[in-house]
């Protein structure tokens, strides 16, 4: 039973990543591993349940149906287990995390150090991205976004406010001047980050009581927030980051901030989860001492 319990798991995470490759990756194992594992269950269960090649990966009738009947047995599983463990309150088990890249490495890495030192019988499994966080198809158990996701199969409660800042290091602005309007950057190198294969290059302002936008120009690119950061940094342009993320090289003169009167764009933090009847204490206790240690950050 535990063993058909396991692969049941795998197999739920091996179609939540997408490919066998993927699903090696997050699970820190191999492809010969992964593929010899779902071998042996389509072998002891007598049907092939996904259709895998080098340029596809999709689900038979059979795996299909396994997939759904098996997220609702393991999540109807996982409540009974969490109903037990609340009647003794010891929080226990796995928990998986996404966050955004540069906060997560910064401040909610250390953080999971100290909740796991405060609830030794968690395990917490941390994946950080700058692409835009799916907690179901990632099979996540919490997701910590920085858009408020519209699912409304999704529990989602605000843990920052925050906003964005237009930014560049002070070398930079001693050698190429300081906007001091937005129409300004038209003459300024901007780094851009890129959302998958959206490039990030029309920038909010309010202006004379209006919101409007400015398309700007850069010859530096990236989907990686802390590239951003070094690029601006280092004195290669002006950047907008998120204030969370440079909060410490703005008070250390890093990093000037610019423009600040135009500032209108929020960026806020949130927590997502599925929905759930019984919410394992777990994940529970997780979401309130992440709250508790973050909530009134600037």
């Amino acid at each position: 039973m535990t063993d058909e319990l396991s692969d049941l798991r795998l197999f739920v995470r091996i179609v939540a990543a997408g490919s066998l490759s993927e699903a090696a990756r997050r699970l820190h194992s191999s492809l010969p591993s992964m593929s010899r594992r779902l071998m042996a269950m389509e072998e002891r269960l007598g049907v092939r349940l996904i259709d895998r090649g080098t340029r596809h990966f999709k689900l038979t009738e059979e795996g299909s149906l396994l997939y759904e009947r098996g997220i609702a047995i393991l999540n109807d599983l996982d409540d009974l287990t969490s109903q037990v463990s609340a009647s003794i309150a010891i929080p226990q088990g796995h928990i998986r995390v996404g966050a955004p890249m540069e906060i997560g490495r910064r401040r909610f890495g250390p953080l999971i150090a100290d909740f796991t030192r405060k609830y030794p019988r968690v395990s917490v499994e941390l994946a950080l991205t700058d692409s835009p966080i799916d907690v179901l198809g990632s099979d996540l158990d919490i997701g910590v976004l920085w858009n408020k996701p519209t699912d409304g199969s999704m529990v989602v409660r605000l843990l920052l406010a925050s906003r964005g800042v237009i930014c560049a290091s002070p070398e930079y602005l001693a050698a190429h001047g300081t906007p001091e309007k937005p129409d300004d950057l038209l003459s300024h190198e901007c780094i851009l980050l890129m959302f998958g294969r959206h490039v990030y290059d029309r920038w909010p302002f309010q202006e004379d009581g209006k919101e409007r936008e400015i398309q700007v120009h850069g010859s530096l690119c990236c989907d990686n927030t802390e590239v951003v950061r070094g690029w601006a940094l280092a004195g290669c342009g002006v950047a907008t980051r998120a204030l969370w993320d440079i909060e410490e090289d703005l008070a250390e003169g890093r990093l000037i901030e610019l423009l600040k009167p135009y500032s209108c764009d929020e960026i806020n933090l949130y927590i997502a989860y599925p929905t759930r009847a019984h919410l394992p204490p777990r994940v529970r206790v997780f979401i309130d001492f992440l709250v508790e240690r973050i909530s009134g950050s600037p």
